[in-house]
């Protein structure tokens, strides 16, 4: 198993605009062409932002869950996503949560969870990825990537890398109808000695499928690789390390 996470993909309407959002909430560093954030902690894998014409139209797949130390920290996380052009989400939580559910400007959730939280005990301030998703989905995952499954209890699951870092985390059922292309993906890429054909073939064999999204042909080696997971979830497989 040769595969890594690279990036968490996000599309965007305005892709600086969120991208700036997201470094003010994260204290990411932007690099490049400001449309990539580098994290500065274990989180293991970049940010990207992509334009997309496309209107988001229902609850994403999969939302951040960021962590707090204190009820002071929680509450300052919640106060500068709200300066930086959030706001508070009602998705039907009632009162006694202790969570704090918001979007960014682009109606994107994400959650500011509690302090003494167990789950994301250990985690990074960007906690987790936490999905919308079967168990066999979290299965593909964690073959997919090699990392181990952390949690695996009423048809929900959780994986991490071994080295720690962020949580991914799929809610089992029941899922939500897919109703386009995911606003949000991952981008994987083979480690050396590795290499793109090999990983796709891999991920074919786990349940993956080829996928059309209007990508056109990709060259072997040099493009993306469109796949989508056992739940029809996008992911690109890229040309190299």
């Amino acid at each position: 198993m040769s595969l890594r996470l690279d990036a968490l993909v996000i599309d965007a309407h305005d892709p600086p605009g969120l991208a700036g959002f997201w470094s003010g909430v994260l204290g990411w560093t932007p690099t490049g062409d400001g449309l990539t954030l580098e994290p500065g902690d274990d989180t293991g894998f970049l940010i990207r932002f992509r334009p997309t014409r496309a209107p988001k139209t229902g609850p994403n797949q999969v939302h951040t869950d960021l962590t707090s130390t204190s009820l002071e920290a929680q509450e300052q996380t919640v106060a500068r996503v709200l300066e930086l052009g959030g706001r508070h989400l009602d998705v039907g939580q009632g009162p006694e949560e202790s969570h704090v559910v918001l979007a960014d400007p682009e109606g994107n959730e994400l959650c500011v969870i509690e302090p003494g939280n167990g789950f994301l005990a250990g985690c990074p301030f960007l906690g987790a990825l936490s999905s919308d998703g079967t168990q066999a989905v979290g299965y593909f995952w964690s073959a997919a990537l090699g990392w181990p499954l952390v949690w695996d209890q009423d048809e929900e699951t959780a994986i991490q890398a071994p080295h720690g870092g962020p949580k991914i985390s799929w809610g089992g059922p029941p899922v939500n109808v897919k109703t386009g292309k995911n606003r949000w993906h991952l981008d994987l890429a083979p480690d050396d000695g590795s290499d793109q054909a090999t990983e796709v073939a891999r991920l074919v064999a786990l349940g993956a499928t080829p996928t059309d999204i209007g990508q056109g042909s990709a060259r072997p080696g040099l493009d993306p690789v469109v796949l989508a997971d056992p739940d029809g979830n996008e992911l690109c497989v890229l040309a190299g390390p």
